[in-house]
C-alpha cells in the first residue's frame, strides 16, 4: 500500500492579504519511491521550510524577476531536507540538501537543482537551518546589499529598516563589522533591546511608538550615509528627509507595501537630487556566482562570534506554513522565520 504526503498549492491569488483557506489549499499526494527515480534524481524529505517576505510578490500575476506561481501549482519555497532515496552519486541516502523544493513534504528533485549541506556538528555550534538563514540566501542578500551595493565603510552612519528580521539583522551586523555606526528600526521594544544588547547596534527605534517620527528626525537629521531598506513606506520617507549629502540608499525590499492594493511611493523623492542620493535596488539571484566567496566570509564571522543569528521556528508541520506566512507580514518573527516540516 502506497503512503501519502501533503503539499500546499496556490488556489487563488490574493488581492491584498493572504486569506486563510482561500489563497492556498492542502492536497494529498502519493509519496514517491526509489522505483520512480531517473538517473541523477533523489527523493528529498523536507525538514525546514524558509519563509521570506518576497513570497507575497510571487503570488501576483505581474512582471517580476521570476515568473509568478501558477494557479494550482505547489507554492514555491526553499527548504533543507534529507535524501531518502537516491540515484545520484552526489547525494546518497541520508545526506542533507538544499533547494527550491516548494511547499511539500516529499519531492523528486534532480541533483542539478540541489546544493549539498554538510551534516552539522553540534560541537562547532553549527545548525542545519543556517543554510536557510545566515549562510543561505538571507545572509548572502544582507552581505551583497550592504557591501557591494551600499559600499559600507568605517565611520558611516547606517540605518537599517526591518532590522530585527532575517536580512536586516545580518545586514546591520555586517555594517558594524566594517566599522560603521548602526541604528536599527524594528517593531517592538523587545526587538530593539535585542538589536542593541545582543547584536551591538548603536541604537534602535520602535516604529510603532507614538513619537517615532520625532525621535527619528531628532537622532538622524542630516546624518544618514547609508540606508538599508527592507520596509519602504513611512520609514523610507523619513530616511530621505534625514539623508546626508551623497547618501547611498540600498533598496532590498518594501514589506510595508507587499499586501497593499495601491502601493505608495516615497513622497520625499525630491531629496534624491537635493542631497545627491544614490538609490539602487538589487536581486540576489543575479549574483549567485559570488555565493561561495560570501559564504566563506559569513562562516568565518560566525565562527569568530562576530556574527550572531536567531531563528523563529514554527512547529506543527507543513500545514502551518500558510498561517506562518501571514504572520510574517505582521512582524511575528525575530530573525529568520522557518517552518519545521519534520524534526530531523
Amino acid at each position: 500500500m502506497s503512503s501519502e504526503h501533503i503539499a500546499i498549492h496556490l488556489q487563488q491569488r490574493p488581492e491584498t492579504n493572504i486569506v486563510p483557506g482561500e489563497t492556498f489549499a492542502v492536497q494529498k499526494h502519493t509519496t514517491p519511491t526509489s522505483e520512480e527515480l531517473e538517473d541523477g534524481e533523489v527523493v528529498l524529505e523536507s525538514l525546514y521550510l524558509s519563509l521570506d517576505p518576497a513570497m507575497r510578490g510571487w503570488l501576483d500575476d505581474r512582471p517580476s524577476y521570476i515568473p509568478p506561481v501558477a494557479i494550482g501549482e505547489i507554492m514555491r519555497g526553499y527548504a533543507v531536507g534529507r535524501v531518502t532515496a537516491s540515484r545520484s552519486e552526489k547525494f546518497p541516502v541520508g545526506s542533507y540538501a538544499l533547494g527550491m523544493v516548494s511547499w511539500t513534504e516529499q519531492a523528486i528533485i534532480n541533483e542539478s537543482s540541489l546544493e549539498s549541506v554538510p551534516t552539522p556538528d553540534p560541537a562547532d555550534g553549527g545548525h542545519l537551518t543556517d543554510f536557510l538563514s545566515v549562510l543561505g540566501l538571507t545572509g548572502i542578500t544582507a552581505y551583497w546589499g550592504m557591501v557591494e551595493v551600499g559600499h559600507v565603510k568605517p565611520g558611516d552612519f547606517v540605518v537599517v529598516s526591518g532590522a530585527a528580521g532575517a536580512t536586516g539583522s545580518i545586514a546591520g551586523q555586517i555594517a558594524k563589522i566594517h566599522g560603521a555606526t548602526v541604528y536599527g528600526i524594528a517593531g517592538s521594544d523587545e526587538k530593539c533591546r535585542w538589536l542593541v544588547e545582543d547584536l551591538k547596534f548603536d541604537g534602535a527605534l520602535n516604529y510603532k511608538s507614538e513619537d517615532f517620527a520625532e525621535k527619528f528626525k531628532s537622532l538622524m537629521q542630516g546624518k544618514i550615509d547609508l540606508f538599508y531598506d527592507n520596509v519602504g513606506g513611512e520609514v523610507l520617507d523619513l530616511a530621505l528627509l534625514c539623508a546626508n549629502k551623497n547618501a547611498r540608499f540600498v533598496m532590498c525590499g518594501g514589506v510595508s507595501q507587499y499586501n497593499e492594493q495601491e502601493v505608495k511611493g516615497p513622497k520625499n523623492y525630491m531629496m534624491i537630487w537635493r542631497m545627491r542620493i544614490r538609490m539602487e535596488g538589487f536581486i540576489v539571484f543575479d549574483h549567485m556566482d559570488k555565493k561561495p566567496e560570501i559564504r566563506r566570509k559569513l562562516s568565518q564571522w560566525l565562527a569568530e562570534g562576530r556574527l550572531q543569528r536567531r531563528e523563529t521556528i514554527v512547529h506543527g508541520g507543513l500545514s502551518q506554513a500558510e498561517t506562518a506566512l501571514m504572520q510574517l507580514y505582521k512582524g511575528v518573527n525575530t530573525g529568520k522565520l522557518l517552518v519545521e516540516v519534520k524534526a530531523p
